[in-house]
């Protein structure tokens, strides 16, 4: 019983949390809806039923959009609790054989979280349309291509949605104001924007906590106005719930009501952030949410700005705005800027989200990503996106300057990214949960043909604004496309050209050079193989080190990669080669450690502590040519035999620390595996004043600079580790 309540307090306090972050954008639509839907022919029908037909438009795609599919249905399409286009890519590609990353392998699959509970695809018939898919790379790269331009729209989304938004919330001034000149009103919005994507260098931490109240505040605002306008105006406007009212609204409108639905769709924008967010919360707490007050709140809203356009048309051009009392205008009104300013923040954080996971996935060029610790969980930060952003809605805002003619974009950009994440999610049914194919056609026969039908009325309105977005869109499209050809075809030939296994065992121990004490850690985007720079080193240098580890960091289709199971560690060749290879595995949604020395100790530990498995007989068998990987984070003793501590007096050192057997500082099984190395190779056995450095090389093969490392209680050197692996 007792945790029963407590799992209800959860779900309460995320869907608290939720309103802030999930559902601001959506909330901020009744500004405009009605201003846009008749802002064509359809200003000239001015009678009672051709707005309450607008308004039952309204609320079916509310209802069936926003709280049919995407809260009732799309939340359950999840990757490990991830929403977004890239979780349902990556789950498509796990559970077929669409993934073109380049590097994956076998050992991924024992990720723990790689195969959903219940919907593996071990021992499970495929069906043909996945057969067909799977032996075709054409099918394959358009699924890709797919994905990439649902992407792109989203990025476009995150710069029409600030100029809007904020554009339309101080239009209310207008009201008051009749001498305010349209300049002005552009003036003002372009400094809200302007400290809009400056805050966030700073982060949100500081003032996120008051995200959540200012938009309850707003729903619960707009709500109330609704409820007053449904009084005051016309109170039979509740008849219009009927679908009744939708045909006898295409009955007397016809073709000007079809082209009408680029502003009803309007409606629903922001109901993608609601599926992206799914990570920051649960599934149920977002119901919750959504069901109980932003979906009432909103329905009410629009009912009542319904009701007062019946009784005063003539004021459809400043709809919101005008119904709200005299006595609630300025609180409503500064309300609607703050919740917009919100709107626009969440969506900015979300395109951040977005363009990491691209990167991640190789579809996005290298960019500066920034993570600080006291910031909010997961919330990362990209200059070079931010002031991208910034330049490219502040144009958008100078070029429209109306909120109509960025209504007409921005709807198209919404509902091409809503089709593209209902292909996807036909996929999944059909791939993942293995449902009949019938099923998935009948979902996307449903949901894609409604939206097929807003995007043929969009389509209309591409000569009036609405060719910008599809423009920037295939831009982004494009540049990822190609960052991702050219990312794969350099992989296949570093994978072409690596240096073969047979050609190293033709080498004796010492690689035909001479093997000094150290460490050198080398990387390589190759996770198998020795990559062709290897035998550069080998031919070009004089001496190399002892120990080689040969480092690949690598993005698998999985949201995130516990600590546990983010090291593999290998043997390459025999045993006196000492040749290991480290793939430190990420997901796409992981946040890479800001920290280069913890990162560069994580992988020196983890490969001592392979080492000292090998050394009890939990490593790989001797004499083997190319061991198989062993995570050895699954270790339980890991981090119990060997603990860092920062060294006195030197504070770019640290030091090994061994936990004391008997009188020795050393364990048994380390003082084992020194003198069975000590035995294979005699010469490598130094006196105590010989130092032993662990340096990274670049791909270019240049040193970096090093600190040193020591054992606890002696005064001999262990190594060095690299400043910058990352970038080595």
């Amino acid at each position: 019983m007792a945790e029963c309540k407590n799992r209800r307090k959860h779900v309460l306090l995320l869907a608290y949390q939720s309103f802030g972050v999930v559902f601001s954008d959506l909330s901020t639509s009744p500004l405009y809806v009605y201003k846009c839907t008749f802002s064509g022919r359809l200003r000239h029908y001015q009678n009672e039923d051709t707005i309450f037909g607008a308004f039952s438009l309204v609320f079916w795609t509310l209802t069936l959009f926003s709280l049919f599919k995407y809260v009732g249905f799309m939340l359950c399409a999840n990757d490990n609790g991830e929403g977004g286009i890239f979780a349902l890519y990556s789950v498509i590609c796990r559970h077929a054989k669409f993934c073109l990353l380049p590097n994956q392998q076998a050992a991924d699959e024992e990720i723990s979280t790689y195969h959903s509970a219940g919907y593996s695809n071990r021992n499970v018939v495929s069906s043909r349309f996945k057969k067909f898919v799977e032996g075709h790379k054409k099918m394959k790269t358009a699924l890709l291509v797919l994905v990439l331009f649902g992407a792109a729209v989203f990025i476009t989304i995150a710069i029409f949605t600030p100029a809007i938004s904020i554009l339309s919330s101080v239009e209310g001034l207008q009201v008051r104001a009749k001498n305010l000149h349209r300049g002005m009103l552009v003036i003002i919005a372009l400094f809200l924007l302007i400290g809009l994507f400056v805050l966030q260098h700073y982060g949100m931490h500081r003032v996120a906590f008051m995200f959540a109240p200012i938009v309850i505040l707003w729903l619960l605002s707009i709500a109330f106005v609704g409820i007053y306008n449904i009084i005051n105006w016309n109170p039979r406007v509740y008849q219009a719930l009927s679908p009744y009212y939708i045909y006898k609204f295409f009955e007397e409108t016809g073709k000007d009501g079809w082209i009408s639905l680029g502003g009803i769709l309007l409606c629903i924008t922001g109901t993608e952030v609601v599926f992206a967010g799914l990570g920051h919360f649960t599934a149920s707490s977002i119901r919750v949410a959504f069901s109980f007050v932003v979906y009432p709140c909103l329905v009410l809203q629009y009912m009542g700005q319904a009701a007062f356009l019946s009784q005063n048309f003539s004021a459809v051009s400043t709809s919101f705005h005008s119904s709200i009392p005299d006595w609630l205008f300025w609180p409503v009104t500064v309300m609607a800027t703050l919740a917009a300013i919100v709107a626009s923040q969440a969506v900015v954080s979300a395109t951040f989200s977005i363009a990491k996971q691209c990167h991640a996935l190789g579809c996005f060029p290298r960019i500066k990503i920034v993570h600080k610790s006291k910031w909010l969980h997961r919330q990362t930060y990209i200059p070079e996106i931010n002031w991208a952003l910034m330049i490219l809605c502040l144009a958008v805002t100078v070029g429209y300057q109306d909120t109509i003619h960025l209504g007409n974009a921005y709807g198209i950009a919404c509902i091409t990214g809503i089709f593209v994440t209902t292909c996807l999610t036909s996929m999944v049914i059909d791939f993942v949960w293995h449902k009949s194919l019938f099923g998935a056609l009948l979902y996307f026969s449903f949901f894609g043909i409604i939206e097929i039908i807003f995007i043929s009325s969009s389509c209309m309105r591409i000569p009036k604004g609405g060719w910008v977005p599809l423009v920037l869109s295939a831009i982004f499209m494009f540049v990822m496309y190609v960052w991702h050809y050219g990312s794969r075809k350099k992989y296949l030939y570093d994978l072409h050209n690596k240096v073969s296994m047979k050609w190293i065992l033709t080498l004796d121990s010492d690689l035909g050079i001479v093997r000094i004490p150290g460490i050198g850690l080398v990387y390589t985007e190759l996770s198998s193989g020795v990559p062709a720079m290897f035998s550069h080193f080998i031919t070009d240098l004089p001496t190399f080190y002892q120990v080689v580890v040969f480092i690949c960091i690598k993005t698998v289709p999985i949201p995130y990669v516990s600590q546990k199971e983010r090291y593999l560690i290998g043997r390459i060749g025999p045993k006196p080669y000492r040749l290991y290879r480290c793939i430190v595995r990420y997901g796409y949604k992981d946040v890479h450690e800001n920290d280069d020395y913890d990162f560069e100790n994580a992988i020196v530990m983890s490969v001592a502590e392979f080492i000292q498995l090998e050394a009890e007989g939990g490593g790989t068998l001797d004499g083997s040519v190319d061991g198989r990987l062993a995570v050895v984070r699954s270790s339980e003793n890991f981090g119990k035999r060997f603990t860092m501590s920062e060294s006195d007096g030197n504070k770019e050192s640290s030091r090994w620390s061994y936990p004391a057997s008997g009188s020795s500082s050393r364990s048994a099984a380390l003082q084992k595996l020194k003198s069975m190395y000590e035995q294979e190779s005699p010469e490598f056995c130094k006196t105590a004043s010989d130092p032993v450095k662990v340096i990274g090389y670049n791909i270019q093969g240049f040193p970096c600079q090093g600190r040193t490392l020591r054992p606890h209680g002696s005064q001999r050197c262990r190594g060095s580790i690299c400043n910058r692996s990352l970038s080595c």
